[in-house]
C-alpha cells in the first residue's frame, strides 16, 4: 500500500475511534511513524485528507447505486442499495457524526457533498417509483419525493442518533442492521399484496442478523 493510501486509511481509523475534531495531522503522522513533512508531501492539510476520504465514499456509492434493472427484483435491488449505504456508514461513521461541522469548514467539500446528495435523492425517487410500478407498494406520485426525503434522512442521521442514545456512544454492527430495518419500516405502510410479505421476510432476515451479531 502506498504512503498516500496508508495516510487515508489511518485517518479513517483514527477519526472513527476518536472523532474527527480530536485528530490532527500530527496525530496521523505519529500513528504512521512518519514526519509531518512527509504527510504534507501527499496532502496539504486535514481538509485535503477529508476530501479524499469523501471521494472514496462517493465512488463506492456510485459503483453500487446503479440504475434500476428491469431484469432484477426491485425490492432486492433496494436492499442491495441499503446494504451498500449502511456498510459505508459503518466504515465512515465519523463523517456522519460531525457532518455539519466538517462541511462548515470546507466550502469545496460542502459543494461536492450537496451535489452528490441531490443525485442520491433522485436515485431514491427512482427506486420508490420502481417499487410502485412493480406493485410492491402503493403510493401517490405526489408523495414519492417526501418518502425519498424520509429515507435519506433516516439513512444520513441514523448512526449519530444511535451514538447519542447510549453512554459509551460507540456503534456496533447490530446498529447497522437496525438502520436497514428502520428504512424497510418506512416502506411497509405502503406495501401491498406480495410486496408486504416480501418486506416482512426482509425484516425477519435483518432481525436474525441482529441477533446473530450480538451473540
Amino acid at each position: 500500500m502506498s504512503t498516500k493510501n496508508k495516510i487515508i486509511q489511518t485517518s479513517i481509523t483514527l477519526f472513527n475511534e476518536h472523532g474527527e475534531r480530536a485528530i490532527t495531522t500530527n496525530h496521523i503522522a505519529a500513528e504512521l511513524g512518519i514526519s509531518p513533512g512527509n504527510l504534507y508531501y501527499h496532502f496539504k492539510n486535514k481538509e485535503d485528507i477529508l476530501r479524499h476520504i469523501f471521494a472514496l465514499y462517493r465512488d463506492h456509492l456510485v459503483t453500487n447505486f446503479q440504475t434500476l434493472s428491469e431484469d432484477q427484483d426491485v425490492l432486492e435491488q433496494l436492499v442491495s442499495y441499503l446494504d451498500s449505504i449502511f456498510e459505508l456508514m459503518w466504515q465512515y461513521h465519523f463523517f456522519y457524526d460531525n457532518l455539519a461541522d466538517i462541511l462548515s469548514r470546507d466550502e469545496i467539500l460542502k459543494s461536492d457533498y450537496v451535489a452528490f446528495q441531490d443525485n442520491l435523492l433522485g436515485q431514491a425517487q427512482e427506486v420508490i417509483t420502481g417499487l410502485k410500478h412493480s406493485n410492491v407498494i402503493d403510493i401517490d406520485d405526489i408523495d414519492i419525493l417526501d418518502l425519498a426525503h424520509m429515507v435519506k434522512l433516516t439513512v444520513s442521521f441514523w448512526t449519530p442518533y444511535v451514538e447519542t442514545q447510549r453512554a459509551k456512544g460507540k456503534l456496533i454492527l447490530a446498529d447497522i442492521y437496525t438502520g436497514i430495518l428502520k428504512v424497510l419500516f418506512l416502506f411497509k405502510p405502503y406495501s401491498q399484496g406480495d410486496g408486504r410479505s416480501k418486506i416482512e421476510a426482509l425484516q425477519n432476515k435483518y432481525r436474525t442478523m441482529i441477533n446473530n451479531s450480538e451473540v
